[in-house]
């Protein structure tokens, strides 16, 4: 419906027309109460009824210009022919639409206008009594058209208005996140500059002092060594607090193991293929040497994207890992054929922003996204040499 509006005003239109039809044959002054096909419609009366359906199409349009013509044509009926309010209905749908789509001033200058002159048009005009209930139908449905539109607007600015705050206030629980895992960042950062800048500065005149006495005061030497391991364990206390802060209490213990790198990718994919998820692997970076840092970057990147192929991917979902070199990088492509997101749907998962803070890290780039037709795809280029900070 919100695709295609107008089919959904040509049904209300056509809904609108078979009741003005059905109700232009009832006589509300029969003797038992409301009469049924006792009388029929003038061709004028049936012309009138249709456009005011077809205006009625166009409401969302121009709503102001299909009011005034379903006015237009209401008067008509109510002057010329048995006043019959179903023409009216009509002008109650349009003042409808224009309450609804406009501002309360505007629906208080047309709504009570609209009411006052198709009612006072009838009572003076028309052939029936000026306090026919015909008239008062008129002056009653037009008010009731008028109400509903603007109580219909009020819930939807209502409802607006709540959910702009409700974004609103995510971006700014967002935003304080991030400014506040940038200050943490930045404290630890000047801790862990402060400990390694003092206590190396030290052990460096140290092991200077030791290297210049050493053959000749050997005491001196030995006293200037043992400043020397003083500082360092110091340092090494010190550099084991300050990551401590970052670890939660239930982290397990640092592990003694070497970090785990792309010489493991089958043992990696392996557990994988056991809890059921199919995946094919093509490799084509025989010989190539990779740093610690960007081998452990490419590790984890695989390892991320088919944890989310598997929780994310569907059922059945077939996921293909290709690492290439290319040139001066190497690239880690990660392609799933499963219906779902990889992205976690309420927002609260940290693996891409995890994976895109390991290749930014060792100078890499990384791009994700869904793939055309379905599926997910994760693609990383990381340098096989990592520059040096001079490079920076």
């Amino acid at each position: 419906m919100k695709a295609h509006p107008m089919a959904l005003d040509a049904a209300l239109a056509a809904g609108v027309l078979v009741c003005m039809v059905t109700g232009s044959f009832a006589d509300p002054h029969g003797e038992n109460g409301v009469t049924w096909g006792v009388r029929t419609p003038d061709p004028l009366s049936l012309l009138l009824m249709g456009l005011g359906a077809v205006a009625l199409v166009f409401r969302r349009r121009a709503p102001m210009t299909v009011l005034g013509a379903t006015g237009v044509l209401s008067l008509v009926e109510s002057v010329t022919g048995d006043p019959r309010a179903p023409v009216a209905m009509s002008a109650v749908v349009a003042l409808f639409t224009v309450a609804a789509s406009t501002d309360r001033s505007t629906t208080l200058r047309v709504g009570p206008l609209t009411m006052i002159v198709l009612t006072g048009s009838a009572m003076i005009a028309g052939p029936l009594p000026w306090y026919s209930q015909e008239n008062l139908a008129i002056f009653a449905w037009t008010g009731i058209g008028a109400t509903a539109g603007d109580a219909v607007r009020s819930r939807r600015a209502v409802v607006d208005a709540i959910r702009e705050r409700a974004e609103k206030a995510e971006r700014t629980r967002e935003e304080e996140a991030r400014r506040r895992v940038a200050e943490e960042r930045l404290r630890i950062a000047r801790d862990l500059h402060d400990v390694v800048a003092h206590h190396i500065a030290l052990v460096n005149v140290q092991a200077g002092v030791a290297a210049h006495v050493m053959d000749k005061r050997p005491d001196q030497a030995k006293e200037a060594l043992a400043h020397v391991r003083e500082a360092s364990r110091s340092a090494l206390n010190e550099l084991r607090a300050t990551v401590g802060l970052l670890r939660q209490s239930g982290d397990p213990e640092a592990p003694t193991e070497p970090a785990p790198g792309l010489d493991r990718l089958d043992e990696l994919v392996g557990t994988f293929r056991a809890a059921g998820l199919h995946i094919e692997v093509a490799r084509a970076d025989e010989g190539t040497h990779l740093p610690a840092a960007v081998d452990l970057a490419a590790y984890r990147v695989i390892q991320e994207a088919l944890t989310n192929v598997q929780k994310h991917g569907g059922q059945g979902a077939k996921a293909e890992v290709s690492v290439v070199r290319v040139g001066p990088s190497i690239e880690i492509s990660v392609l799933d054929d499963g219906a779902g997101d990889c992205a976690p749907a309420d927002g609260g998962g940290h693996g891409l922003l995890g994976m895109r803070e390991r290749v930014t890290a060792v100078r890499g780039t990384l791009t994700t996204g869904p793939r055309y037709g379905g599926g997910f795809r994760v693609h990383a280029i990381l340098p096989v040499k990592t520059p040096s900070p001079s490079e920076d």
